[in-house]
C-alpha cells in the first residue's frame, strides 16, 4: 500500500458529497483515506479543468461535514502505483 496526498476538503454537497480541490485529477474508484489512515470514501466524479481539478467523493462516513478543511489521501495498491504517470 501507499499513501498520495489527494487534496483539502472544501466542503460538503447538499447531496452529502465530499468536494476536494486537487492538484491532479485523481482515478475514479480510489479509496480516500484520513490521517489516521480511516477510509473515508470513494472517488465518485472529478469535475473541472484538467489544470485544476476538484475530486468528488462519495464518503462511507456518517458525517462528512467534520472533514471540512481537513487534508484527504488516496490509498494506491502497488499495482496502481507500478504504472508510469
Amino acid at each position: 500500500m501507499c499513501l498520495q496526498r489527494l487534496g483539502k476538503v472544501l466542503h460538503v454537497t447538499p447531496s452529502q458529497n465530499i468536494v476536494i480541490k486537487t492538484d491532479k485529477p485523481p482515478k475514479i474508484g480510489l479509496a480516500v483515506i484520513n490521517e489516521k489512515l480511516k477510509i473515508v470514501g470513494k472517488i465518485f466524479d472529478v469535475i473541472g479543468p484538467v489544470s485544476s481539478p476538484y475530486a468528488i467523493v462519495r464518503p462511507a462516513t456518517k458525517e462528512p461535514e467534520k472533514l471540512t478543511d481537513k487534508q484527504l489521501y488516496l490509498l494506491l495498491s502497488k499495482k496502481a502505483r507500478s504504472k508510469r504517470a
